[in-house]
């Protein structure tokens, strides 16, 4: 039995979604989604428990992996040796050459938040990396005519792909009668057809792994590598997976994440973004501690997120790791310079730090920002591909310091809640006309910016939130502020271009998401019934 397509057809769909494409699909679901299912479940469990107690700690039934000195994850390929610069992004067409193109030493093809899960796009991510490993892609922009190729192979970034979370499903997609797993649609697909293509390019099928919150789902991803490998006749240790620790519940299980993934892991990535939207999530009624201000105020160096990312490296360089710093968002302006250079001053300190705190490698955003990053790296890194000898033995982290919010000195304020609400509205309009990586106000937006941004709304109105000048944030004063910003919005797109968009459904659905007694775990969960393939 294959899986079963429900969708109009998208471009080249016939070349994605082969009849041996969708047995293997099939296989993959018959197999994995009931265990999927069964975490999906303990997930729940856990944060109610974290609801009860308002604490989480290092497990103590795997005290023994961490206290074992003598386990390391595989040696890196020669292929994932250097990562000291990594770009991310979505993988339409344009994005794909310009990634590849950049200067970065890795491409993070992304089919998760910086994606709109639109049926165009699932299958169009899939060409589009077909296409650019055979070298037969190139793009021609029809607005300003021009025309964009791939640099010589040896010039090219190398590939990691980001499948969907364990919680999305893709509904185009069944098997008797259920959806595929959004995240073993894209990874079966794109191991399916480019596996071995890889292999012969002296390369091979890396993936980064989002949204994980325990080791048990580390697990169930392995198991997926250790049947595709054998079902594709590829040999075992092929896969390489990059984890990234973007909730609160992985960073009390970094090592046993490594463990569980150690004949495929490569590294460990902080995942700045949805790491801060899991704490909300998590402590959202944890009482005023866990209130976070600002996002922009929560900046890196902040204690709580310094032990987060100190105990990433500590654990990466022991067993042998990437250790993968965070995501540089800011996109260059065309039209101001001083904006620009305050930018790149923050860019360049970001990067400084985690170099010399010892991370491998660092995200950004935009190929712009590739040379102030490769700077920083190169500084410390030299000629050495990484610095996975520097054990850092002098981070010290306790369960308390990585949940320390109360912490910082800095307090939700109204501009704050001004920028939480455009952000949502902006961003989720975009999601919902299928783009899932959105510049907003000089900044890239994805779902995980989103996410904070509602999950902040909710956390401050529910945690009765008082601002200094004496106002509360109030389910009326939130909407009273999206009820403006529709009509700035209104006024600066023009009446014909805010019909044509989806403003009232992305206006309705950040308030829904934001202000429901019931907290949605996903923004994107109620967003995916909204789009319209």
């Amino acid at each position: 039995m294959s899986a079963v397509v429900a969708a109009e057809p998208a471009p080249r769909q016939d070349e994605v979604l082969t009849d041996a494409a969708l047995a293997f699909l099939a296989e993959l679901h018959r197999r994995f989604t009931p265990r999927r299912d069964e975490l999906l479940a303990r997930r729940a469990e856990r944060r109610a428990a974290v609801a009860r107690t308002a604490a989480l700690d290092f497990l103590p039934e795997t005290a023994g992996i961490r206290a074992d000195d003598s386990w390391r994850v595989a040696p890196a390929p020669p292929a994932l040796a250097d990562r000291r610069v990594e770009i991310t992004g979505p993988t339409d067409r344009k994005m794909t050459i310009n990634a590849l193109n950049s200067g970065a030493k890795v491409w993070l093809a992304d089919f998760e938040d910086a994606s709109a899960p639109t049926w165009a796009n699932v299958i169009g991510g899939q060409v589009n990396l077909t296409d650019a490993y055979e070298r037969r892609i190139d793009f021609t922009d029809p607005a300003s005519g021009r025309t964009y190729a791939l640099k010589p192979a040896a010039e090219l970034a190398t590939v990691v792909t980001r499948p969907r979370g364990w919680h999305l499903d893709e509904r185009h997609l069944t098997v008797e009668g259920r959806p595929v797993p959004g995240a073993l649609a894209d990874f079966g697909l794109y191991f399916f057809h480019n596996a071995r293509r890889l292999l012969d390019l002296g390369k091979g099928p890396y993936f980064y792994l989002p949204k994980t919150e325990s080791h048990h789902e580390a697990r169930l991803w392995n198991d997926v590598f250790v049947f595709a490998q054998d079902y594709c006749g590829i040999p075992q240790g092929t896969v390489r997976a990059t984890v990234l620790i973007e909730t609160i519940t992985a960073a009390y299980e970094m090592e046993e994440i490594l463990y569980e993934l150690r004949d495929h892991a490569s590294g460990l990535n902080a995942g700045r973004w949805d790491y801060l939207f899991s704490i909300v999530k998590n402590f959202r009624d944890g009482g005023p501690k866990f209130v976070l201000p600002d996002r922009n105020a929560v900046t890196m160096t902040a204690p709580f997120m310094r032990a987060y990312t100190e105990l990433l490296v500590r654990t990466c360089h022991r067993r042998g790791a990437h250790a993968i710093g965070g995501m540089a968002a800011f996109i260059p302006s065309r039209r101001d310079p001083e904006v620009n250079k305050v930018a790149f001053d923050k860019v360049k300190a970001d990067k400084d730090r985690e170099a010399h705190d010892g991370f491998d490698g660092s995200w950004v955003a935009h190929p712009d920002l590739v040379p102030i990053a490769m700077a920083s790296f190169d500084a410390v890194l030299g000629e050495r591909p990484h610095q996975k000898d520097r054990l850092r033995e002098d981070v010290s982290v306790s369960a308390g310091d990585l949940t320390a919010v109360d912490s910082l000195d800095a307090k939700p304020t109204y501009p704050g809640l001004v920028n939480a609400v455009q952000v949502g509205i902006r961003y989720i309009e975009a999601w919902l006309r299928g783009l899932g990586a959105v510049a907003i106000f000089n900044l890239m937006e994805d779902a995980a910016t989103a996410e904070i941004s509602r999950s902040q709304i909710w956390q401050w109105i529910n945690a009765g939130v008082v601002f200094d000048d004496g106002e509360r944030v109030t389910a009326e004063l939130v909407r009273r502020i999206a009820a403006e910003e529709l009509a700035n919005i209104r006024a600066e797109t023009g009446a014909e271009a805010f019909a044509a968009g989806r403003w009232q459904q992305a206006h309705d659905l950040l308030l829904q998401v934001s202000l429901d007694a019931d907290y949605a775990d996903f923004l994107t969960l109620p967003a995916y019934e909204l789009l319209e393939d």
